[in-house]
């Protein structure tokens, strides 16, 4: 008689593992997370080029948000801002060698897309509902923290805060774009929204809460302080990425869409 050991080997042998079940993509219209990695490692197979392929899938994608080994990956914030470029991300991420490495980093880290084509030709391929969402994450988001970033600088300059007992200027910078300290605005936040803030938050709670700020900011500050903060915004915008941003105008208001 077999042992149990032997037992365990020959039944594990004799046992094929499960096939991986196969995802079937449809040819058009939305796209659930595993039909829109398997297209897109499919198109890349047969070598379709990268970038166009990606503005494809993202233009089909309809998860706002997904998690994946515990992480979640929030697309579009309180149903407005779409964060396209945490979508390439995740994208890129499945495609492995199949992009070249400087290339995902141009486009990540700079917003420089591989074959440098223009905001149009961004808004044709991604449609205009998800272009729609992508200016409310860029005024909402970027911006937002770009105009914190420029207040903290100037605080700075200034020495505000050199003396014992100041607030640093990342936080002073709150009470000098919205008038209220950070902790007041978190505090309005929690009430406004019923949502959890606390000291340790991920970046996607820390978006939707600077995306909250930006429509405070727009509910609360004078017409002209508000045009004039979001000019100021972008000028930075436009030093720190040397003439690349792709954000220009006037404030808008957000486009309420669904994915």
């Amino acid at each position: 008689m077999p042992s149990t050991e032997t037992q365990q080997r020959s039944s594990t042998t004799e046992t094929p593992p499960p096939k991986a079940k196969r995802v079937r993509v449809p040819k058009e219209g939305p796209l659930n997370p595993p039909q829109a990695v398997t297209l897109f490692k499919r198109m890349l197979r047969r070598g379709d080029p990268w970038y166009p392929a990606l503005l494809e899938i993202v233009s089909r994608w309809s998860a706002a948000e997904e998690e994946i080994d515990r992480i979640r990956y929030r697309y579009l914030i309180a149903g407005e801002a779409f964060d396209w470029l945490l979508l390439a991300e995740r994208l890129i991420g499945e495609a492995g060698d199949d992009i070249p490495a400087w290339q995902a980093e141009r486009l990540l880290v700079h917003g420089i897309p591989p074959d440098d084509s223009s905001e149009e030709d961004f808004a044709r391929a991604v449609g205009p509902a998800k272009h729609s969402a992508h200016l409310n994450f860029q005024y909402g988001v970027t911006i937002e923290q770009l105009l914190l970033l420029s207040s903290e600088l100037e605080l700075q300059k200034v020495g505000r805060l050199a003396g014992a007992g100041q607030p640093e200027a990342d936080v002073a910078a709150y009470n000098a774009v919205y008038g209220v300290s950070y902790l007041e605005l978190v505090a309005i936040y929690r009430t406004e929204t019923g949502l959890d803030f606390g000291e340790r938050v991920s970046q996607s709670e820390f978006q939707a809460f600077t995306y909250w700020c930006s429509k405070y900011r727009l509910r609360m500050g004078e017409p002209a302080r508000v045009a004039s903060d979001t000019r100021k915004a972008l000028a930075l915008m436009s030093r720190l990425e040397a003439g690349r941003g792709r954000v220009s105008g006037a404030t808008r208001a957000p486009v309420v869409i669904d994915l």
